[in-house]
């Protein structure tokens, strides 16, 4: 990923991100996560998260009905990535073992941003590798473009060089999103976040959840 896209993806989720703490911030003490959040995203960010549809790793299409049935940390990425994918990815997994350590269950979701190289086989050896319950998720552009849209992620695959057409870089935004099957996206998660430190927030909202 180039550092100026990535850089320029991050910015303006955080300025959507900011827009919406100004809205809800004015509603005062009504935010059940207040305590546990480190991002200002009052009320969970209303604007963030939502319906779609995508293709799991056997070929069954599902609903984020059927795919957030627990707390979820969600990635969109791609398996072709070079570098900060797989460390984010992997990152996203050692959070979850810590949090099942705890007694705390919570399915690590990575949707692909490269529908043209990343079939539910490839999405499958990729999530295997990192951890046996993470969910890998494609589909076809429109449906990757439809589920992006509603987490206000970025991404745009750059032009592959003359003869060859399945080796190319994708530029995409980089935080997890930690969504709940009742109460939707609540928070997110930057690159620097360390997978301790992401376990101990997402023990704070699954806690003050129940």
């Amino acid at each position: 990923m180039t550092r100026i896209f990535a850089i320029a993806a991050g910015l303006a989720l955080v300025a959507v991100l900011g827009g919406i703490y100004l809205i809800t911030a004015g509603r005062g003490g009504d935010d059940a996560f207040a305590q546990c959040r480190s991002t200002a995203v009052a009320d969970g960010g209303a604007d963030i998260g939502g319906d779609f549809t995508l293709v799991d790793e056997t070929g069954k299409t599902v609903t984020s009905a059927e795919v957030i049935d627990q707390p979820s940390l969600i990635y969109f990425g791609y398996t072709f990535c070079p570098d900060v994918c797989p460390l984010d990815v992997a990152r996203n997994a050692v959070a979850t073992e810590i949090l099942e350590e705890r007694g705390i269950m919570v399915k690590p979701i990575f949707i692909s941003v490269d529908p043209a190289r990343d079939t539910p086989e490839v999405v499958d050896d990729f999530t295997h590798a990192m951890h046996p319950r993470m969910l890998g998720l494609t589909g076809s552009p429109e449906q990757i473009q439809a589920a992006s849209r509603a987490y206000r992620t970025f991404y745009k695959a750059h032009e592959p060089a003359e003869g060859e057409e399945d080796y190319y870089l994708v530029d995409h935004s980089t935080f997890t999103y930690l969504t709940l099957p009742d109460e939707g996206f609540v928070e997110f998660f930057r690159r620097e976040t360390s997978g301790e430190e992401m376990a101990d927030k997402v023990q704070c909202f699954v806690e003050a959840s129940s």
